[in-house]
């Protein structure tokens, strides 16, 4: 028996599901039973009758899971795959901003660690950033990480948007530059750019759409384009190949890798599931604040 069968048979038998991020592995993805965004996985997990949840992605994800799941086991399979970005921000740095800055909302990225979400008035995707900070009645808004989504929001909102801290970046969308964009268009013209607000703002500009990655996904499914240049990790391909096989995909930058998604393998799954091994633990206090602030966030947003 592969370890594939090995991880489809420990599913069954202990009730479990597993939720693999839009960055993983093609062989992750495949056998997953949900692929999607850290958020959208999140708010998912929260329906599945589930016991025991895998969650194939870097930590911030699987907190955030647990934190919407205080009854249900949530494991990592492996506990070092951390997010740079994530990690980038402090409580302490929120603090000195909200002295600098009273009364402004603070906004909070979901690629952010527990402890900083639960300091969080809002909490956002890359999907969702501007139509939230849009409807907030403040025209100075303090968002950490992410310096370069930052200034996206600030562009379409118009509005004062503060970086905490003011270099906040993924090193892997820093990967993808301006000359990149300029050479994958002159190497495949008829295709369309599709960019993560994380990359720099002149990488932005040379962009045909600027999407997260579920939104890349909406914009793939209705476009009559067949081809498309991807400017995000390259596992995002893996799922935009599996649902759109009569499109092409080419990553604007091949390597560009995120180190701590591709720590995720089918052996480190099985380990996890086969044990019950790297169980995620957060305070209960963060558990309530961080619901506190996505319930305030899906109110202004509709959800």
């Amino acid at each position: 028996m592969n370890v594939r069968e090995e991880i489809l048979n420990l599913k069954r038998e202990l009730n479990a599901a597993i939720l693999a991020h839009n960055y993983q592995p093609y062989e992750v993805q495949e056998i997953a039973d949900f692929v999607g965004d850290s958020l959208e996985l999140s708010l998912l997990s929260t329906k599945l009758d589930a016991e025991v949840i895998v969650f194939a992605g870097v930590r911030f994800m699987a907190e955030q899971t647990k934190a919407l799941n205080p009854n249900k086991k949530v494991l990592m399979p492996i506990p070092s795959a951390l997010c740079s970005l994530a990690s980038l921000v402090t409580v302490e740095m929120i603090k000195e901003y909200r002295e600098k800055y009273p009364g402004a909302p603070l906004v909070v990225y979901v690629n952010s660690p527990i402890e900083v979400k639960a300091e969080a008035d809002y909490i956002v995707t890359s999907a969702n950033a501007t139509k939230l900070i849009s409807k907030l009645n403040s025209d100075t808004i303090l968002f950490s990480p992410d310096a370069n989504l930052a200034h996206y929001v600030a562009k379409v909102t118009g509005k004062k948007v503060i970086a905490i801290p003011p270099t906040g970046h993924c090193y892997v969308h820093l990967l993808i530059t301006p000359y990149d964009i300029l050479e994958a268009k002159r190497k495949y013209p008829d295709a369309i750019a599709l960019v993560h607000p994380e990359v720099p703002p002149e990488a932005q500009e040379l962009a045909d759409y600027i999407a997260g990655t579920s939104g890349m996904i909406k914009f793939v499914s209705r476009s009559d384009h067949k081809k498309f240049l991807i400017g995000t990790e390259t596992g995002m391909l893996n799922r935009l190949r599996r649902e759109f096989p009569d499109k092409e995909f080419y990553p604007i930058v091949p390597n560009a890798d995120c180190i701590g998604m591709k720590k995720i393998t089918l052996e480190s799954i099985y380990y996890s599931l086969k044990n019950l091994v790297y169980e995620v633990v957060i305070k209960e206090e963060y558990m309530h604040k961080v619901r506190r602030a996505l319930d305030r966030s899906f109110e202004i947003l509709g959800v």
